[in-house]
């Protein structure tokens, strides 16, 4: 039982591999497989990118809660976690931007990839160093607010999949919704962000 939390990290990381290349495929950037696919294909690779994500997401907490449940904190999971999350965000803004149509998603998606490896780097350089990066209580927000939004984003860019009526009146104030949700969570990561960046400088610096 306590190798569970690590096994659902583990296949977080597995579902994301798969919302990725199901997203690029039904996109049509796999060469050959892609030209290939029905229309009603593309819209079942759609649907399962959808659901597999949500599902990831949900592991996102799980894993975590269990392992401190079963008293299963491990170094092999502190370390396979936060990549688990960040791959997990990374891999679906890659496969949504693949999907084209929501020109609104590519600057906020483009700066909360830029603040992830930023702060990947900055992890890396401080561990060199001795220093420890705290994950903040903002930080896990800032977690839940990307997956939830990302969340959304895949369903207004697959909402022709999921047989959604087309009428304005309906799509337009979800995909709103969606889009200021990605905003709300990219200004957090960006405020997460500049705060580890803060924290490695004093750490550095000593100021």
């Amino acid at each position: 039982m306590k190798a569970l939390p690590n096994i659902l990290t583990s296949l977080r990381l597995v579902l994301t591999l798969f919302v990725f290349l199901a997203l690029a495929t039904a996109a049509g950037a796999v060469p050959y497989v892609s030209e290939h696919l029905t229309p009603e294909a593309q819209f079942s690779l759609q649907r399962w990118a959808f659901w597999s994500f949500v599902i990831a997401a949900v592991t996102d907490f799980f894993d975590g809660w269990l392992a401190r449940k079963l008293d299963a904190v491990s170094v092999w999971g502190a370390i396979l976690d936060p990549i688990g999350d960040k791959v997990l965000v990374c891999g679906a803004i890659l496969g949504l931007l693949a999907m084209g149509g929501q020109p609104a998603v590519v600057l906020p998606a483009g700066l909360m990839l830029f603040r992830e490896f930023t702060v990947s780097a900055l992890r890396e350089v401080g561990a060199g160093k001795g220093i420890k990066l705290p994950v903040t209580m903002l930080a896990k927000w800032k977690t839940t607010l990307q997956l939830t939004a990302l969340a959304a984003e895949l369903l207004v860019a697959s909402w022709g999949a999921f047989g959604l009526p087309p009428e304005p009146a309906i799509e337009r104030p979800v995909t709103l919704f969606a889009h200021g949700l990605m905003w709300l969570a990219t200004i957090v990561t960006l405020i997460t962000g500049a705060q580890y960046w803060e924290q490695t400088r004093k750490a550095l610096i000593g100021k």
